[in-house]
């Protein structure tokens, strides 16, 4: 879906799915093309499942770049996953990136993917990149926050030390504890290695 990022491989009806949400979220944007692409960012587990196909998240965490009046209403869908259970996707309007730990460069090095249905030159959609998706982890850094984190280094999408290093230029821009968030940057420092051991040659 996209040249410059590594395989994205979403389940085929989540996709579907998603890209339901994603034209709705366009026709919000008025019959009028804007002079610029609005840009939506994808984040959390919606980002994790483009990369690694597993985990599949109920819920999109995205910033819209851009004041858009949306009804909740229509920004979720039901479908069947692979297996034929009954899953449903839905945008969470109450998403915000304020307390995460972000790069200052996240934004823009976000990856954009061609969605069916939507119009890029209206609506564009991004993902984090592996990297900037584990680094925004790493401040609430839950158990599934440190799985996802593995996950990525499972797939060889992250390493320890460009992890660190981009976590440590994030740093000035946190509003969150600090010692906190640095102890979540060593562990996962050790969970990324730990992974990155275990990958063949």
């Amino acid at each position: 879906m996209t040249p410059k990022g590594p395989p994205l491989r979403p389940d085929r009806e989540y996709l579907r799915a998603f890209a339901t949400i994603m034209s709705r979220i366009e026709k919000a944007l008025g019959p009028k093309r804007p002079a610029r692409p609005v840009v939506a960012c994808v984040a959390g587990g919606a980002a994790l499942h483009f990369y690694i196909g597993s985990r599949v998240s109920k819920n999109i965490d995205a910033k819209i770049m851009a004041r858009v009046l949306l009804d909740p209403k229509d920004l979720q869908v039901a479908y069947r996953d692979a297996d034929g259970h009954a899953r449903l996707l839905y945008f969470d309007t109450q998403y915000n990136d304020t307390f995460a730990l972000m790069h200052h460069d996240t934004y823009a090095d976000a990856l954009p993917i061609a969605v069916d249905g939507v119009d890029a030159r209206r609506l564009e959609v991004k993902l984090l990149t592996p990297l900037d998706l584990a680094v925004s982890k790493l401040s609430r850094f839950s158990d599934q926050d440190q799985a996802d984190i593995r996950a990525l280094a499972r797939e060889g999408l992250i390493d320890a030390r460009q992890l660190q290093r981009r976590a440590e230029e994030a740093l000035p821009d946190y509003v969150g504890n600090l010692d906190r968030v640095k102890t979540s940057i060593k562990i996962a420092g050790r969970l990324v290695g730990a992974e990155q051991k275990k990958q063949p040659g």
